[in-house]
């Protein structure tokens, strides 16, 4: 019985087909790898721009306008004048209550006076006998001078009679002035206005115990002349530059809402104070019709002419780090590039920066927190400050 035949397969031909295989099952194998590769760029770069934090840009802003500083100030009266007592007494009687207006020289209160009164007496006592020895004292020089005449007394003793009147007679100008100075001390008993103007305080009444003096505080009146007021402001150093005399300035006051005054710069104290950084400045107001009351405050501003070369952006734009201040803005990528800037001027809703932005620049209005440098960001709008 014969064995069936085996066909012969050759060496080579195994050898093939195995390479064959080899090579499609790679091929398979690249074409996942690949698939995936894909798939997982795909998917990274979906969560990175659903992880991307979206913002909001604006355009630096041009300084086309002129802008208003404001500022607070103090209102003060053009002249005010604390009125203190030169002598001791009691108020006899006071005649305007505050708020009276007064004249020049109207009487606004009198002082009693016991102690006074009885040393001018007492002065005018020793005028009267000092009067009466110098009489005496010259009728003698008189008679000795006769005496003289007819050789009965030397010429030496005529002149000491003489020189005991001229004694005598210093001796009534002295008393004569004495009697004047306490007379003119009296005058003081007559409380007076010194200008025409307000009566502001009134710090006695009548049989108060008046004593000499000029402490705070214990001023008897307080007269102010209120036609026309002085207003104080504070001005920051680097604003210094767009003030001088003869600016006009606006200002508005809480008790009058609404209504709107001008001032006029007088004077500038030329002087930094070390504390504050600021320069007073002094304006004066007209107040013919009293609507301003000395002593308030006031909310002054000030027209400060643009500069067109200067870009301005709002303050939710900073970044304080420790490396100073800091602007983010968006480059073409839309990455984060931190930008720092130097600010001229701070006009409350705006900041006037004096460099570290381009007109071109894309300002992130409001920076999230964190933001850094490179990070890449969704722009949501684009708009242009003004």
């Amino acid at each position: 019985m014969s064995k069936p035949s085996v066909p012969f397969v050759s060496r080579g031909f195994l050898w093939t087909s195995l390479a064959a295989a080899g090579v499609l099952a790679g091929a398979v194998v690249f074409n996942g790898l690949q698939a995936r590769a894909k798939d997982g760029a795909q998917l990274k770069s979906l969560a990175d721009k659903q992880s991307a934090v979206t913002v909001s840009v604006i355009s630096p802003g041009s300084n086309t306008d002129a802008v208003a500083l404001n500022l607070p100030g103090r209102i003060e009266a053009n002249a005010k004048a604390p009125l203190y007592s030169r002598i001791s007494g009691y108020l006899k009687s006071w005649k305007a209550d505050i708020g009276t207006p007064v004249k020049a020289g109207q009487l606004l209160a009198e002082i009693d006076t016991p102690d006074l009164d009885q040393q001018i007496l007492q002065a005018k006592a020793e005028l009267a006998s000092t009067q009466a020895n110098a009489a005496l004292s010259e009728n003698t020089a008189k008679r000795w001078k006769s005496l003289e005449s007819a050789n009965f007394v030397s010429g030496q003793a005529v002149e000491e009679k003489i020189g005991d009147l001229n004694v005598k007679m210093a001796v009534v100008n002295a008393s004569q002035a004495n009697v004047n100075r306490l007379q003119a001390m009296k005058n003081f008993a007559r409380i007076v206005a010194p200008f025409d103007g307000v009566v502001t305080a009134r710090n006695t009444d009548i049989g108060q115990l008046i004593n000499v003096g000029g402490a705070p505080g214990s001023e008897l009146f307080v007269v102010s002349d209120v036609k026309r007021l002085r207003l104080y402001v504070n001005l920051p150093q680097n604003q210094i530059a767009f003030i001088q005399k003869g600016t006009v300035a606006k200002f508005s006051v809480p008790e009058q809402p609404g209504q709107v005054f001008t001032a006029t710069v007088q004077s500038m104290s030329q002087a930094i104070n070390s504390t504050s950084g600021s320069m007073l400045v002094q304006l004066s107001a007209e107040n013919k019709r009293g609507e301003l009351l000395p002593g308030g405050y006031a909310s002054v501003s000030f027209h400060i002419p643009a500069q067109a070369d200067r870009l301005s952006v709002p303050p939710s734009a900073l970044v304080f780090t420790k490396a100073g201040v800091l602007v983010a803005t968006v480059n073409a990528e839309n990455k984060v590039v931190m930008k720092p800037v130097v600010i001229a001027r701070d006009y409350g809703n705006r900041l006037e920066l004096l460099s570290g932005l381009l007109p071109t620049d894309r300002v992130i209005e409001n920076p999230p927190d964190g933001v850094t440098e490179g990070d890449v960001v969704q722009v949501r709008t684009v708009q242009a400050t003004h």
